[in-house]
């Protein structure tokens, strides 16, 4: 064995040193089948010389074989990384997914989507919890009038001798009852319309005075009820190009969310001023502080400030609000502190 490695290092070295492929492999003969020099140069004559170019193929062939079957080991192994890494992303593991250093880019990638498969499934989780809380909240707002309609329909039938004034008090607390029944179903199908189909804007030009003066004139006897005045600041024809019967809508839900929170005996204002390029409103009501974790969160989908069950709806209208102010390319935001609260609106205003 000694003897085959000093006679293969010999020959290497022939060949490297001397430059004589020739002269390397007869020295490698000699030493390893002990010949005569001649004996070893017809032995290279007879086997290599002749075969040389099918030798130097099958080295090239060899030395390739070789080189791909490391790339090969080398590729698989980073397809076994990205399949482990795939596998962690379905099966949801915890942590972050960890590659080898050459394969930065994709580690980050298959990180990347599973926090924003994490996000969207919490957001799913979110979503479903406040749809059972709608759920929950409609159950209740519905069965109160309901109930309290049967009753004093049962109560109309049920009495034989009742008298004319008594009669006419409980028909009047069923019809109420029966149209705050109808004004909950109503929501359902806002909930339909706004959350499950697109809105198509119908423009056109408004006058937004007149709106406005036509809408606080339509809430008084609410207004009356709680003892409140509303005030409206607005230059004279203020006009405005817009979907008229929306933008009605945003402007009803803002004033029915003033009146709601508002405290007993204070005053509504509703300002409209014309800037450069946009128009603002504000709407400002006087009652209790909304609190700021309670702010940021006003305009979502079925969210209601629960202050003391005073909440009433699905807690759509200001979600609504904000949807169609967006569409018309504006912005809504509140801000509430020292009991005063304002919804401000700025729509886009042509030059």
């Amino acid at each position: 064995m000694l003897v085959m490695a000093a006679a293969v290092v010999y020959a290497v070295y022939s060949i490297l040193l001397r430059g004589n492929f020739a002269d390397g492999m007869v020295a490698l003969f000699q030493k390893m089948f002990r010949m005569e020099y001649g004996a070893a140069l017809g032995l290279y004559e007879r086997t290599l010389r002749r075969h040389m170019d099918a030798i130097l193929w099958l080295s090239i062939l060899l030395v390739f074989a070789v080189l791909f079957c490391f790339y090969a080991r080398w590729l698989s192994g980073y397809f076994e990384a990205v399949s482990e890494g795939m596998d962690a992303l379905l099966q949801d593991v915890p942590g972050e997914i960890s590659l080898p250093p050459e394969l930065f880019a994709v580690e980050r990638k298959m990180n990347l989507a599973k926090h924003t498969i994490s996000r969207q499934k919490s957001d799913m989780l979110t979503a479903e919890q406040r749809k059972n809380d709608l759920i929950m909240y409609l159950a209740h707002d519905l069965k109160t009038p309901l109930a309290a309609s049967i009753s004093y329909l049962h109560l109309l039938r049920d009495e034989k001798q009742i008298s004319g004034e008594l009669r006419e008090k409980y028909l009047s607390i069923a019809l109420s009852k029966s149209e705050r029944l109808e004004d909950l179903i109503n929501e359902f199908l806002e909930i339909a319309q706004y959350s499950l189909s697109s809105i198509a804007l119908q423009y056109s030009e408004i006058n937004l005075t007149r709106l406005l003066e036509q809408l606080v004139y339509e809430f008084q006897p609410v207004l009356d009820q709680k003892g409140l005045t509303c005030r409206l600041l607005a230059a004279e024809d203020i006009a405005l190009k817009c979907d008229a019967d929306r933008m009605q809508r945003v402007f009803d839900n803002l004033l029915r969310n003033a009146v709601l929170y508002s405290g007993e005996g204070s005053e509504i204002t509703v300002e409209a001023e014309r800037g450069e390029g946009d128009l603002e409103l504000r709407f400002s009501n006087r009652g209790v502080t909304i609190p700021p974790e309670k702010l940021e969160r006003i305009f979502e989908q079925f969210y209601r400030i629960d202050l003391g069950r005073n909440s009433s709806g699905a807690g759509l209208g200001l979600a609504i609000a904000r949807q169609i102010v967006t569409l018309h390319g504006g912005t809504i935001a509140a801000r509430s502190g020292d009991g005063l609260t304002v919804f401000t609106v700025r729509l886009p205003v042509p030059q």
